[in-house]
């Protein structure tokens, strides 16, 4: 199992630093260049190295390491994001997560959340889908920590379907993609039928992935970002080849490879991801530690008492 949380993590931030250059441009689904890149000169991202991730991750880490030191509140993550905006240090955020730390400057949280039906409150579902082993205490803990930025119906289903993606795969359920469409219909009809169609196209051989592509769309909303990540993952099982694609997606690349890469890091574990890429991935040993401590945060045991 620390293979799995190492992985899942692991791939999350490689999926964020491969998409990190490809964000808000257009898709290559024709020729995908694999490898980390930098972004083009005047990308908001122009100033990230090559492996660098974006504020999916960072956020990813901040809430991580608070649950994992059961330090986490509202109040604490607010007042992380907003220290980690004030001081230029929160990387492209998304558009609603941008809006809230604005608005953080002179009001608390509860009045700051912007109803917004954007994607950057999925990041935290991969903290709380480790840390919170079942999955209706993982999700309502999830709703809650997603409204310090997102209040719209839609962003909150998005995060709680990818946690059901995460949770699932990692208790080793047999289709963990149409456990996350069954979640994403609970909780918001529209997402749940796009994320059911997304899965339908995957399944369909007649349909390229360029094809789907242009039904599925790629934009930073719930309602694209999630059912595309959906798609590939049932599209593509290898996960360098599922990384690369995903990465190219153009859009929201950066959050559509995180998602995709946290599926596969939670499937296939650590040794399934590509280990020339993870080399070069920033904060590797950072990110493998609150693994550690976010399997240790279940009460399971760490094998060979990994520190």
């Amino acid at each position: 199992m620390l293979e799995q949380y190492k992985g899942c993590l692991l791939g999350a931030a490689l999926g964020d630093a491969l998409g990190m250059p490809n964000e808000t441009a257009p898709p290559r689904l024709h020729a995908p260049l694999r490898g980390f890149r930098k972004a083009y000169k005047g990308h908001p991202n122009d100033s990230l190295k090559q492996g660098q991730y974006t504020d999916d991750t960072q956020i990813m880490l901040i809430v991580g390491r608070q649950v994992a030191d059961r330090e986490y509140s509202e109040d604490a993550y607010a007042a992380a994001l907003k220290e980690t905006y004030d001081a230029g240090r929160l990387r492209f955020p998304d558009s609603a997560v941008h809006a809230t730390c604005e608005r953080l400057k002179t009001i608390r949280w509860k009045e700051a959340s912007v109803n917004s039906s954007t994607a950057g409150a999925v990041p935290l579902a991969i903290p709380f889908a480790l840390a919170f082993t079942d999955l209706i205490e993982c999700s309502e803990r999830l709703v809650v920590a997603c409204s310090v930025t997102h209040i719209h119906p839609g962003a909150l289903a998005g995060a709680v379907t990818v946690a059901t993606l995460i949770r699932t795969t990692l208790a080793g359920d047999r289709d963990p993609l149409a456990l996350a469409a069954a979640a994403a219909m609970r909780e918001d009809e529209l997402l749940g039928v796009r994320v059911r169609e997304a899965l339908r196209l995957a399944d369909e051989s007649g349909i390229s992935i360029q094809g789907a592509y242009e039904r599925i769309g790629s934009d930073s909303s719930v309602y694209q970002t999630v059912p595309l990540a959906c798609f590939l993952s049932r599209r593509l099982d290898d996960p360098d080849k599922l990384l690369t694609i995903a990465s190219q997606t153009g859009g929201n690349a950066d959050t559509i490879a995180f998602i995709c890469g946290a599926y596969a890091g939670a499937k296939y574990g650590k040794s399934g991801l590509p280990s020339d890429l993870l080399e070069q991935l920033e904060s590797r040993d950072l990110i493998e530690q609150l693994g550690i401590d976010l399997l240790r945060r279940t009460g399971q045991p760490i094998p060979g008492g990994a520190e």
